[in-house]
């Protein structure tokens, strides 16, 4: 693996909460993130329009569709912030607030520790 991944509690605790098969399949993407980094496109990673240095992994098992929020951290490390089914077409916006909260979090607790 070129890149690493790391979860906060949201995401690790998301995950768990997730169907056998499409937990699966979402770390099956963390993996290909793992793997390819920037270089992942869709269908399994976008760009959010709305946020700077925010990402989505997206994920679909049947008819379940799942995203994984990502943002880049120092040299080749990326955080999976926080995730949730997905109900609608559009990204939830509350969801989206969700993830940009604990990532200004994350990187305000990192910048404490240096």
């Amino acid at each position: 693996m070129k890149y690493q991944v790391e979860l906060t509690d949201e995401a690790g605790e998301f995950l768990e909460s997730l169907p056998p098969k499409i937990e699966a399949k979402a770390r099956r993407a963390i993996n290909l993130l793992k793997e390819f980094g920037y270089l992942l496109s869709e269908p399994h990673s976008k760009k959010l329009k709305s946020v700077d240095n925010l990402h989505e992994l997206r994920v679909k098992a049947g008819t379940d569709i799942c995203r994984l929020f990502y943002f880049f951290w120092k040299e080749k490390i990326y955080i999976v912030t926080s995730g949730y089914i997905k109900k609608d077409n559009k990204t939830d916006v509350k969801q989206i607030d969700k993830a940009v909260r604990i990532m200004k979090e994350f990187k305000e607790q990192e910048n404490e520790k240096n």
